[in-house]
């Protein structure tokens, strides 16, 4: 085997791992941005929501992209895309620069769908299960080294932007690395829905706008509700926009037909439940009690190995016995199983939360319950549509997650800024964290009636649990799945 293709599965793990890793580094240390720019908490979300929603829109686009002209000369792009985003975003103290440099490093979301099309062009079929399992886990240990490498970084008081100077170093890593991989002409044809894609990033940006800025403008300002109403238009238009298209970014099909309403719906709720506890968990451990009469006043440190870390390093076993769950029960059981255990979760952490183990337990059960719900949407999507549409059915979906975990930023910065406690740094009261808990355990309940109600049962295909993570890993990619019988 040549070394460029040899080469192919180290430099897609490592693409992987720079995704998942670039997610979880700010996360910790929103507060830190906070106090050195001298912005409000809801300003401050941005840095993550911004980010979100850029992924939302550029991650289908760049997987056509990939498409149309070869995964190596986008994945070059996009790595330059986002080297130039982190060197940016390690060199300012204004919060529009570094927005900028948070959308630019959106970009490495493409990176997922481009490196498993990579796989895929690369390696033997009897090797690319193994291979994509390996890849997949490859985005749990990326999170948590991002974690990691944020606690060890930010100890004793140190500077939030060493964090973006390491994204710039690990970046330039991965150009050198996808540099060496073979080149391989595009093999689609047509052309990038653009018009569609700026449709879409304007609707969802005055969608969640308002919902970060509501409590500053004032629920029933003109500004709210007026960029709630300019929201409907702008999506609508987007809806009508997409039936005329030749390639649209989201076919209208995956609109309107109940099974993908509802995995798409599941998906909204994974997001939400993801960056939900994520960010509300940091900010609660991080909370001097002194102060405030709860919390623990963590050092991000302590909030990013201690708390957050485990959630995310389970994903390494929690990935895997979602493939094995599949293939037991099938997708639309494990997904309501996922909701389950995330409505569980939830209701622990807004009951008990006054000791270290109860909130490590209760989150790690909400990221547990995300990485099988995440395992589960792809094979959920692969039976309930033709095989030709899988690619687009979860591209569709991957704009929903990235949805919900914007939502549920806004949701949670929305909670953190509400009534806050008076003093010269204003801190939320216990109740709004009860509050983002109560909720997210009604929504997993939610989610959990409407998948286990609304969806038709299918006839499980007998596929190997290794069968089943590969066709999840390229569905989840985007990409079309081999029919199997």
């Amino acid at each position: 085997m040549p070394l460029k293709t040899r080469l192919a599965l180290p430099v897609a793990c490592y693409a992987v791992l720079l995704v998942s890793a670039l997610q979880t580094l700010v996360v910790p240390v929103i507060a830190d941005i906070r106090a050195d720019l001298g912005v409000s908490t809801s300003a401050a979300g941005w840095v993550v929501t911004a980010n979100l929603l850029a992924a939302a829109v550029l991650t289908p686009m760049l997987g056509r992209l990939g498409d149309l002209y070869g995964r190596r000369p986008v994945m070059l792009g996009v790595l330059t895309v986002v080297l130039l985003g982190s060197v940016l975003a390690a060199t300012t103290s204004s919060l529009p620069l570094l927005l900028a440099g948070r959308v630019a490093q959106a970009a490495s979301f493409g990176l997922f769908p481009l490196a498993i099309g990579v796989l895929r062009e690369e390696l033997p079929a009897q090797r690319l299960t193994g291979a994509m399992a390996l890849v997949s886990g490859m985005l749990s240990v990326g999170a948590g080294f991002g974690l990691a490498v944020t606690g060890l970084l930010m100890r004793d008081g140190g500077d939030y932007h060493q964090l973006f100077w390491l994204a710039s170093a690990l970046t330039a890593i991965g150009l050198a690395g996808v540099w060496l991989l073979p080149r391989r002409a595009g093999a689609a044809t047509g052309g990038l829905d653009w018009a569609g894609a700026g449709l879409l990033g304007l609707g969802l940006v005055l969608l969640i706008l308002p919902l970060e800025e509501g409590n500053g403008w004032g629920w029933g300002s003109a500004r709210v509700l007026g960029s709630l109403a300019g929201a409907v238009v702008v999506l609508v238009a987007f809806v009508l926009y997409e039936r005329r298209v030749t390639h649209p970014l989201v076919s209208p099909r995956m609109l309107r037909h109940r099974p993908i309403v509802v995995a798409n719906v599941a998906g909204l709720f994974l997001g939400f439940s993801m960056f939900a506890v994520f960010l509300a968990v940091s900010a609660l451990v991080q909370t001097p009690p002194g102060v405030a009469g709860y919390g623990f006043g963590a050092s991000v440190l302590a909030a990013s190995l201690v708390y957050l870390l485990p959630g995310t390093a389970s994903g390494v076993i929690a990935a895997p016995l979602g493939g094995r769950l599949v293939a037991r029960f099938g997708a639309k059981a494990t997904l309501v199983i996922a909701a389950v255990l995330a409505g569980v979760g939830f209701s622990m952490l807004a009951v008990l939360h006054s000791a270290t183990w109860q909130v490590i337990v209760g989150a790690l059960a909400v990221n547990t319950a995300v990485t099988v719900g995440y395992a589960a949407l792809p094979a959920l999507l692969i039976a309930h549509v033709e095989p030709a549409e899988t690619g687009i059915a979860n591209s569709v979906n991957s704009i929903a997650r990235s949805v919900g975990m914007s939502l549920g930023t806004a949701f949670v910065v929305t909670m953190m800024t509400r009534n806050p406690i008076p003093g010269p740094v204003p801190l939320p009261r216990e109740a709004q964290f009860v509050t983002v808990f109560v909720i997210g355990a009604v929504v997993a309940a939610v989610a959990a009636a409407v998948v286990g109600w609304t969806l038709p049962r299918v006839r499980q295909a007998k596929l190997t649990a290794s069968e089943v993570e590969a066709d999840d890993m390229l569905g989840a990619a985007g990409l079309e799945v081999p029919v199997r019988h």
